[in-house]
């Protein structure tokens, strides 16, 4: 007995110790995800010292900022970016593999968020009808629903419609994106709900499209001060129809007619200012951040994007834009504090992909750079074919730098794909402006851990790419004389911020690498939920607290 009852006291006594070592999850109320489309790590830098105190400078002085962020993957766009922040894996893994791709069992180009088995909810456009279905991964987003279970809210929002439904995931209560013509406003579909909720229709209704879309854009401050860019008249710049110059000041109402009206506003800053006013008035008619669960909202700020590509990373314009979006951040984290509280909420900042520097700009500076002409590429594929096996009719699409044969053609012909390209890249290695070339099998069949080709292969889907993937010299491109793109697994393409700010994250910075898949993994962490179930990243351990 004596024995038993020192067991039964040794017991009680350590009862404590052992609830003292159980880790009690403090979550934040409230999530804040914000990816910039087309955001250079180097804007963070080059326009520094013109940021406000409380806009990106509150971001890099109070949150942990890694310097050396980077995609493991191509292609460097839209939706893959979008898809791959949030999944923690890439298009091998989560099925986004383009902004639109071909589908070889359909045999014809797709769209990434197209599903016509829902309804557009808030416009008479057409072709609105929108859902993740062709997402295969779960997300951040999806997880954090499922952790408690299905109690918090999540909204996603942002100009293009792909940056608003991929990040919502399959569980959003409403991902909202902005449609321009006419209507300037954002809509939904029937995937999510079946009505638009009465504050984003009031939203609609009070106008606030037509009220930030100023009648000129100006420079923020004095164009001589904008010394972080080229000359503003200069050959390497897109212009707005109706414009002879592309120079400052852009008529914007004079040029809203010719240029799709409110479509104009989305290739402004204003577009951002637009979506701050929208995430206003989501936390606010959600509620989000005051319930006794976490919620998340992720924003999409798509206006770089489309003012990048038009004017290219060393424009004025990029610079304005850059200096405004500033200001508009600083504007959504002073809102944060006020409605939120400063310790209540978590946020990162990330892009979706970078871009290039106009390549008639490099060019001039006599940097290697170029364009690459598709239907001229596709017209030698043709009489390569014709001359190796007596057919020009073999490929069935060229796109996103792959090519997709078609199988019905080769089987009537007694032709092996993978045979057939195998001798099609000995030959196509050999083509102007092509760096290298690999078969599907070889994407199947070998391991390639580091360099190009690294990327390439997690960029790689085996049910869904070509039986060809080509990459082009650093620094070429396959779109018109001026403006630029991205796309690509190079530097230029690939660097890009990422800043973890507020409730359990610490103050400072790495110079290591890091990959954009790290972010949902070290979220998850973070909320102390399941992780992304195809996540292939890393927890980022030094930035938590």
């Amino acid at each position: 007995m004596k024995r038993i009852f020192l067991f039964a006291c040794l017991f009680l006594m350590f009862i404590p110790v052992m609830s003292q070592d159980i880790t009690t999850v403090d979550r934040p109320k409230l999530v804040v995800g914000i990816i910039v489309d087309q955001m250079r790590y180097d804007y963070l830098t080059r326009f520094y010292n013109r940021y406000g105190e409380d806009g990106f400078k509150r971001l890099l002085r109070e949150g942990y900022n890694f310097e050396n962020a980077h995609f493991n993957y191509v292609p460097t766009v839209t939706a893959v970016g979008h898809a791959s922040v949030y999944t923690g894996t890439s298009g091998s893994g989560h099925g986004i593999i383009a902004n639109d791709w071909y589908d070889k069992f359909e045999r014809k180009m797709i769209y990434c968020v197209d599903d016509f088995n829902f309804e557009a909810l808030g416009t008479e456009l057409e072709y609105e009808q929108k859902a993740p279905t062709r997402l295969l991964a779960t997300t951040l987003t999806d997880e954090l629903r499922l952790s408690q279970n299905m109690r918090g809210r999540t909204i996603a929002m942002g100009l293009k419609d792909r940056s608003a439904v991929l990040p919502g995931g399959h569980t959003s209560n409403g991902s909202y994106w902005f449609v321009g013509k006419d209507e300037g406003k954002f809509i939904t579909s029937t995937f999510y709900m079946d009505e638009l909720p009465k504050w984003v229709s009031n939203f609609n209704k009070d106008g606030i499209a037509e009220k930030v879309f100023k009648n000129e854009w100006e420079t923020l401050y004095p164009i001589s001060s904008y010394i972080e860019s080229i000359d503003d008249d200069n050959p390497y710049e897109g212009l707005f129809i109706g414009e002879e110059k592309p120079v400052f000041p852009h008529e914007l109402k004079k040029l809203r007619k010719e240029n799709g009206n409110f479509d104009l506003l989305k290739e402004s800053p204003y577009g951002n200012t637009l979506l701050i006013e929208f995430a206003k008035s989501a936390i606010k008619g959600e509620k989000l951040g005051k319930g006794d669960f976490t919620d998340f909202l992720a924003i999409s700020f798509s206006s770089p994007d489309l003012i990048g590509h038009m004017y290219g990373p060393d424009s004025k314009e990029i610079e304005d834009t850059y200096l405004r979006l500033d200001k508009d951040i600083a504007e959504l984290l002073n809102y944060l504090d006020k409605n939120i509280g400063e310790e209540n909420y978590t946020l990162f900042l990330t892009a979706d992909h970078a871009v290039l520097p106009v390549p008639a700009y490099l060019s001039s500076l006599k940097i290697p750079a170029g364009y690459f002409d598709y239907p001229k590429f596709r017209s030698y594929i043709d009489e390569l074919t014709n001359k190796l096996y007596g057919a020009n009719n073999l490929v069935e699409n060229i796109s996103n730098n792959q090519i997709f044969f078609d199988k019905t053609r080769l089987s009537v012909l007694g032709l092996r794909a993978s045979e057939v390209a195998e001798r099609l890249c000995e030959e196509i290695i050999n083509y102007p402006g092509v760096n290298k070339v690999v078969t599907a099998k070889t994407m199947q069949n070998t391991n390639f851990d580091r360099g190009i080709l690294h990327h390439v292969q997690n960029g790689y889907n085996q049910k869904l790419s070509g039986d060809i993937v080509m990459v082009p010299n650093p620094a070429t491109i396959y779109v018109r004389e001026t403006g630029t793109t991205h796309g690509s697994g190079y530097s230029y393409d690939t660097h890009v911020p990422i800043i973890f700010f507020g409730k359990g994250i610490k103050k400072g910075r790495s110079r290591e690498r890091v990959e954009i898949i790290d972010i949902a993994p070290t979220m998850s962490n973070l909320l102390q939920i399941s992780f992304p179930n195809s996540y292939t990243g890393k927890v980022l351990s030094e930035a938590l607290k």
